[in-house]
């Protein structure tokens, strides 16, 4: 949401308020201290092992004195976390219109990715603004026959890696610096990067997962450096399969700028995240996903994404090729990235003010791929 929030900033006749709901916190600051995002609402609703409805009958029990005294004529919600769909419902019950950035992605079964998949669906029912980022979202909203007015913008996130990787071409001491984070990158060799945190993989399919990055382990010319999410049910078997390989770098979670660095030196990126699904191929960087269904099949459809599951054997076999068969990788990485052109935000800001706009679609390939390929070429290794 940086990128919105600094476009209705510029808004002269709009006055924006930002509430953020503390969790994360670490995490969340060094985000807001990136873009210079000032926060007029900061919740604290993180207990330990809180359950989800714990933390949802929190939410709407400390958003609505929020709504309560800002009154706003609209509130604006992203993507598909608990925070989404509380704060959409509070506002419901308080007749206060909801505009849903990131409207539309489904994978039509709700428990891959579970609870996001309820979440998402939800928050469209009681909006009466859909922001939807590609075409096929826009699809999915019109299947549903939901109230609420549609308009394709593009995905935000562009946006945010596109201001991100321009700061970082441009900049060679914060280039250094970032750098300076991972001594232990050995020069020459490929390097794996592995995001996990998804609830419907804890137990088995992290054990299956750890057991892949294992396997892979063995290569010489790989090295694996893995983020490890602060959830217990991710770092306790991550820790315990893997710390005492030494090909493989567990280090804590990254913050934005370092996470992108380590995007743009990457050869092959396995992730289960939504939002990596979108960033890599902006960067040329093939993404092998660790689910069985994904809610972007548009980047399956493209070519930038193939989905792995959990199986040792498919994720070995998926990077093993990404790294020997040198023209099935340069054909990953070449690929059109169909979420954006980094002017989602522009779009959302004009669609609230009023203002007319086209529409971001794939009718727009060129000006995708341009931008697709500005980004690429901004990550000097």
């Amino acid at each position: 949401m940086a990128p919105v929030v600094k476009a209705l900033s510029r808004e002269t006749g709009m006055q924006s308020l930002v509430c953020v709901t503390g969790q994360h916190r670490q995490m969340l600051q060094q985000v807001l201290d990136l873009f210079a995002i000032k926060v007029d609402y900061s919740l604290d609703v993180m207990l330990p092992d809180q359950t989800l409805n714990g933390l949802s009958a929190r939410l709407i029990g400390l958003l609505d004195p929020v709504l309560e005294a800002c009154r706003p004529d609209r509130i604006l919600v992203h993507g598909d976390t608990t925070t989404a769909m509380m704060a959409a419902l509070t506002a419901f019950h308080r007749r206060i219109p909801v505009a849903h950035v990131e409207a539309g992605l489904r994978t039509g079964d709700l428990g891959q990715p579970w609870p996001e998949e309820m979440n998402r669906r939800y928050v469209d029912i009681v909006c009466d603004l859909l922001l939807a980022p590609t075409a096929q979202a826009k699809n999915n909203l019109a299947a549903e026959h939901l109230a609420g007015r549609v308009v394709i913008t593009g995905n935000t996130v562009i946006d945010a890696l596109r201001l991100t990787t321009e700061r970082i071409a441009f900049d060679e001491q914060l280039r250094n610096q970032l750098d300076a984070h991972f001594p232990y990158l050995v020069p020459g060799r490929k390097l794996l990067l592995v995001t996990g945190h998804r609830r419907e993989n804890f137990g088995s399919g992290f054990a299956e997962i750890c057991d892949a990055l294992a396997t892979l382990s063995r290569r010489s010319d790989l090295q694996i450096v893995y983020p490890v999410h602060l959830n217990p049910n991710v770092q306790g078997p991550v820790l315990a399969a893997l710390s005492h390989l030494p090909n493989i770098h567990l280090i804590e979670p990254l913050d934005y700028l370092l996470f992108v660095r380590l995007m743009q030196r990457s050869h092959v990126i396995l992730t289960d995240s939504g939002g990596v699904q979108e960033e890599a191929p902006s960067l040329g960087k093939p993404v092998l996903v660790m689910r069985n269904v994904t809610e972007r099949p548009e980047a399956v459809s493209a070519g930038t994404v193939q989905l792995v599951g959990t199986d040792p054997a498919r994720i070995v076999a998926a990077v093993t090729r990404l790294c020997d068969d040198d023209i099935f990788w340069q054909q990953a990485t070449q690929r059109v990235n169909p979420y954006g052109d980094g002017r989602a935000a522009e779009r959302i800001a004009s669609v609230l003010c009023g203002r007319p706009i086209a529409e971001f679609g794939m009718d727009q390939r060129g000006s995708a791929r341009k931008a697709q390929l500005a980004a690429a070429a901004l990550q000097p290794i």
